[in-house]
């Protein structure tokens, strides 16, 4: 049965049918749980202390020290989520970091320069995660 689940999870094409699909197997309860779980994991990946965790996320230590368990002796589904979110961090900050470069550049003479970098910083603020 597990396996008819996963085949039919992995069958799903785009991100769009896998948010339905999740959006209509999971109660919303389930669906945070299931995000704190693994944004815990991401947390202790980026060694944030326990105290800081539960602040951050409102979870108990127990819930941490779970999912810290899991990690370290059999988790190789988180270890792959939690790789595959820092690896597409990583490369979040390289193109930032190009885009603070081109941002710096006059897109044309006698443009107004401060209210581009204005709007450059402002949507940059936009973007910028929690954690």
């Amino acid at each position: 049965m597990f396996e008819i689940f996963t085949s039919t999870i992995s069958s799903l094409k785009n991100s769009e049918d896998i948010e339905d699909f999740l959006h209509d197997f999971l109660s919303p309860v389930e669906k945070i749980v299931l995000a704190k779980r693994l944004a815990i994991a991401v947390l202790l990946a980026k060694k944030y202390s326990y105290p800081s965790i539960a602040q951050i996320l409102r979870v108990t230590p127990a819930t941490i020290a779970t999912v810290s368990l899991s990690l370290k002796y059999s988790g190789k589904g988180y270890k792959k989520m939690v790789e595959k979110i820092l690896s597409d961090e990583k490369k979040d900050k390289f193109w930032e970091k190009i885009e603070d470069v081109l941002a710096k550049i006059p897109k044309a003479k006698g443009s107004d320069w401060s209210y581009q970098q204005k709007t450059y910083k402002n949507q940059k603020l936009a973007k910028k995660k929690s954690f």
